[in-house]
């Protein structure tokens, strides 16, 4: 099949609820198509830019350490589908490091005629002799596992291998794994994750291997895994209840025990240590602190905590990692990066600062060594800052002795740029913060808001050649919204936007909208909103609640039908985000959030780009194809574009990449811009 709207035989289509095809409704309405974008030539120039960008040599290529070797998986336009591949610290540190090849997934893919896509492997530790490689058809979430040797280079034969699941698996020791996979009838749960974890040992059948932990059909799904940092090595299995409640247990010789933290606190044990993050006041500790208690005082009923961090009300928990003497504490401050590095001694815990970070920038630990050394690698970045990573050795005061190792390029001019921060006022009083970058002072120019409003993910300053080039340089604007549902501001930023509570975000994106022309940046008309998977919802909730706001949307791999998103592959394991269709008391408020469901004729929609993937097997494409279908039936202009490959994530590669990004640009700056295609 090829990328243009008029290939329709290869595509698959959901029934319409008025029982005819989605397709023909598409098909005997379609008065403008995407191909018209294509034929365009603005959308040849951002497609060469945008893959030029992507396959830029100079990008830093982030590494993970497994003993004496750094891992990297690189992709560019000699490796479409990439390699994965090693080198070791002194080689690293050069401009132009020698990597030695484990596996060419092109090559790969070829030899063996499907589209492999990497999707990541378990390293046995110690001697990260033996791997487990993970690989998805075409983007898929679902994926087979095969045990790979890293000193032969090759695929075991009669290896550790699973056929194509949603798969969790990790090594017990060299001859065992844990797995949990579709091994038939009452195997998954109804969100389709393993329900079950079994111990598997070499040289067995895996129908047989030992069932070991079991979850209900109706929790999200069991995951079991070995601690094997050395005299520590501990066995844990977690039932999975739904996206924000866990239950994590020990396997001991008795059967597994219960860690008996809140189901909705985040929790794992760390050599001595039980870390719990809880996500309501627990023990006297507010929501989102970050606790330390003596693990096996723990097991004991000792309630005492060591307090790592405490929230207030514009700092939030952003992330924590270990090494193997500290733990380095990564907060938010009104979505600005802060960093401290805290050591556990005989007198209590010490702490201090890490780095001096400038404003509205991110700081990332990207790798960290916790069995054997106090090493760690650090990034930073911004919108207008590319990626700096640094190395560093962390001191037993926690002090550290730092090299910067890789600088990104400038891969787009900066000069009259500039970035700033701003607080709209959403409906209910909510100061909701936003990121604007772009010229300062002029006239209201084209601009593109960007906004997630879920699952705790927060939206943070972050350097993307691709806006810069495709967006930044011709002359627009780029705002990235901070509304609730993410994390930005701790577990009640999130919780704020639970459930029937949904529209909260919605209102807060509005809000931003409105400050936006409040503020002389934009008009209305100039306004493009864009975003994915739960963003894809807000979107769909944007046209129908506030068109007036907006002059073009874009909605990718999109939940637009919210009274049966839980029928359909992964939507069962979201009710704990948005509510039960199926539950008399949640169905109301899903109904009114449902954007399929309140599409109306009379409306003045703003144009619409819908993109899905027929791979895409966590959010199902039926909801943008029968969102377009609804639309064009109603009478509104709608483009559909729907990739055969790509999963959830819309593009498995940079040529895909590039032509989601062309194609979206192209549309949005078709309506944004002025009648001459340039902004004023």
């Amino acid at each position: 099949m090829t990328d243009t709207a008029d290939d329709a035989d290869a595509w698959l289509w959901l029934e319409d609820v008025r029982g005819e095809t989605a397709l023909e409704w598409v098909r005997d309405r379609n008065t403008e198509t995407v191909a018209a974008l294509t034929g365009d030539p603005v959308f040849g120039a951002l497609r060469e830019e945008v893959r030029e960008v992507l396959d830029d040599t100079g990008r830093i290529p982030y590494v993970t350490r497994r003993g004496g070797h750094l891992y990297n998986f690189w992709q560019d336009a000699d490796h479409l589908r990439g390699v994965w591949r090693r080198t070791g610290l002194d080689e690293y540190r050069k401009d132009e490091p020698e990597w030695e090849v484990l596996l060419d997934v092109d090559a790969l893919a070829a030899a063996e005629g499907e589209k492999w896509v990497w999707a990541g492997a378990r390293v046995l530790y110690p001697e990260y002799r033996q791997a487990l490689v993970l690989l998805s058809r075409d983007g898929a979430d679902a994926c087979v596992v095969r045990e790979f040797d890293l000193a032969t280079k090759r695929f075991v034969a009669d290896g550790f291998e699973v056929p194509e699941a949603k798969t969790r698996i990790d090594w017990i020791d060299a001859d065992t794994v844990y797995v949990g996979t579709d091994l038939g009838p009452g195997t998954l749960t109804e969100s389709g994750y393993p329900r079950q974890v079994r111990r598997w040992r070499r040289g067995t059948p895996l129908a047989a291997a030992e069932l070991v932990h079991e979850v209900a059909p109706a929790d999200l799904s069991a995951t079991g895994w070995r601690d094997d940092t050395p005299g520590f090595e501990r066995d844990f299995v977690v039932r999975s209840i739904d996206f924000w409640r866990s239950e994590l247990f020990l396997l001991t010789a008795d059967g597994p025990r219960l860690i008996e933290v809140p189901e909705d606190a985040a929790a794992y044990a760390h050599r001595e240590w039980l870390v719990v993050v809880p996500k309501s006041p627990w023990l006297g500790h507010p929501a989102g602190s970050l606790l330390a208690f003596g693990f096996e005082d723990f097991l004991a009923g000792g309630r005492a905590a060591e307090v790592l961090f405490t929230p207030d009300a514009t700092t939030a928990l952003a992330g924590h990692s270990w090494t193997r003497n500290h733990v380095i504490v990564r907060s938010l401050a009104d979505v600005s990066s802060r960093l401290e590095v805290l050591t556990p001694g005989p007198d209590g815990w010490s702490r201090r600062p890490m780095a001096q970070l400038p404003a509205l920038v991110t700081a990332s630990v990207t790798d960290t060594d916790p069995y054997d050394g106090d090493e760690y690698f650090l990034t930073v970045t911004g919108f207008l800052q590319p990626a700096t990573l640094v190395r560093g050795e962390l001191g037993p005061d926690g002090g550290a002795v730092v090299e910067e190792l890789k600088r990104a390029p400038e891969l787009f001019a900066t000069s009259g740029l500039s970035v700033r921060q701003h607080f709209a006022v959403s409906a209910d009083g909510t100061r909701v913060p936003y990121f604007v970058v772009g010229p300062e002072g002029g006239g209201p120019a084209p601009t593109l808001l960007y906004g997630y409003g879920g699952f705790e993910v927060s939206q943070l300053p972050y350097y993307s050649a691709v806006t810069g080039r495709a967006w930044l340089a011709r002359g627009g604007t780029y705002v990235v919204a901070n509304i609730r549902g993410g994390r930005e501001y701790g577990p009640a930023w999130h919780r704020a936007a639970l459930g029937a509570n949904r529209p909260r975000a919605f209102e807060d994106f509005a809000a931003v909208a409105r400050d936006l022309v409040e503020r002389g940046i934009t008009t209305p008309d100039r306004l493009g909103i864009e975003g994915g998977s739960n963003g894809g919802l807000l979107m769909g909730a944007m046209l129908v609640r506030h068109p007036e706001l907006f002059g073009a949307v874009v909605a990718s791999v999109p939940l637009l039908d919210m009274l049966r998103f839980h029928k359909l592959l992964a939507g069962a394991s979201w009710t704990a985000e948005y509510g039960d269709p199926d539950d008399p008391a949640d169905r109301p408020h899903l109904a009114e959030l449902s954007p399929y469901h309140n599409a109306v004729a009379e409306a003045a929609y703003p144009p619409l780009l819908l993109l899905t993937s027929t791979r895409d097997d966590r959010v199902h494409p039926g909801h943008a194809r029968k969102m377009a279908a609804r639309l064009r039936e109603l009478g509104h202009r709608v483009l559909f574009h729907e990739h055969l490959g790509g999963g959830h994530g819309g593009a498995t590669d940079h040529e895909q990449t590039a032509w989601n990004e062309a194609l979206t640009h192209t549309f949005l700056w078709r309506h944004l811009a002025g009648a001459d295609g340039a902004p004023g």
